[in-house]
């Protein structure tokens, strides 16, 4: 495992308690105590192969670039377990790679947030947790929970891409009589055809779309996201970064027309986050190439700020 951790530099403080990101962050071993592991997937195959604007496979440099500076406020350590490079087309070995970190990473008892990369991080994120949980249990509950514009359940059949993983992972769970719970929010309709909702339905997703995701419904969002939570043992928290409004996150492989606020996602995620059952997360489409003085890498970065706290 290479682990550059040249690019954790910035700003240091004279005054006590004034420690940043860079200060803080250790590289990963085995030995390493429990808490966070953060996981770099340098691939945008799955974006090009799903005729997105490519870009994402340098996401995970902004992110560790913006989270250098943040200031320290975290109580259990983090630690950078180096990128999974996807060398060309080879996005199937790239997945296997960054199943095998994820697996080894959990093992160790770490949470790993996986920064990608294209969102077909998804598959390789989940089936590192699947192989870890395989090991100790014969029918895991395992819940996802994806913000996304996207529900991202194109036939895999015809290509692998960035709009597959989670009809991968369907068919994975029917495979291994594991069942398939999926909850997609920030949903665009204009984004998804017909057959992308009618799949959404047929396998049972909670789903909520943009328009329906408002300060005034929060309450209500989370009470359903509750009961999800309730029927899992344990959670994939993904977050597609084109959830976001386009003002907020301009930066992505697909802008969001009208996309949904930080301030109504945020707190969903720290009520995943709190619920004790979060076992792996990771963030997907950050593309630095259309990035605008570093906004939506910067909110990338608050995100796992976020679920470090």
């Amino acid at each position: 495992m290479n682990i550059d951790m040249s690019i954790w530099a910035g700003r240091t403080d004279p005054e006590p308690n004034t420690d940043r990101w860079h200060q803080q962050v250790q590289p990963f071993s085995t030995a390493a105590e429990p808490g966070t592991t953060l996981i770099g997937f340098c691939s945008d195959e799955g974006v090009r192969r799903n005729k997105g604007r490519v870009g994402a496979a340098k996401g995970p440099a902004a992110m560790r670039k913006m989270l250098a500076s943040l200031a320290w406020h975290q109580s259990a350590p983090v630690y950078d377990a180096g990128d999974v490079v996807c060398d060309g087309e080879k996005l199937e070995a790239a997945h296997q790679a960054l199943a095998e970190r994820v697996a080894e990473c959990l093992a160790h008892r770490q949470l790993p947030i996986v920064m990608g990369g294209g969102h077909e991080v998804a598959f390789g994120s989940w089936s590192g947790l699947a192989r870890h949980l395989a090991t100790q249990e014969l029918r895991p509950r395992i819940g996802i929970i994806n913000f996304d514009a996207h529900f991202d359940l194109r036939d895999p059949a015809f290509v692998v891409s960035s709009g597959t993983p989670f009809a991968q992972i369907a068919q994975s769970c029917e495979q291994q009589d594991w069942p398939f719970q999926y909850a997609c929010l920030g949903v665009s309709r204009a984004s998804n055809t017909r057959a992308l909702f009618d799949k959404a339905e047929r396998l049972q997703v909670l789903t909520w779309e943009d328009r329906t995701m408002t300060q005034s419904r929060l309450p209500e969002m989370q009470a359903e996201l509750n009961d999800f939570i309730g029927r899992c043992d344990h959670l994939y928290l993904t977050i597609d970064i084109d959830v976001f409004p386009a003002a907020q996150a301009p930066g992505v492989s697909a802008p969001a027309a009208r996309g949904v606020a930080l301030d109504v996602i945020e707190p969903l995620i720290e009520q995943i986050k709190a619920c004790g059952k979060l076992r792996l997360a990771d963030l997907a489409e950050l593309n630095p190439e259309y990035d605008l003085d570093g906004h939506t890498a910067r909110l990338a970065a608050r995100l796992i700020h976020t679920l470090t706290l």
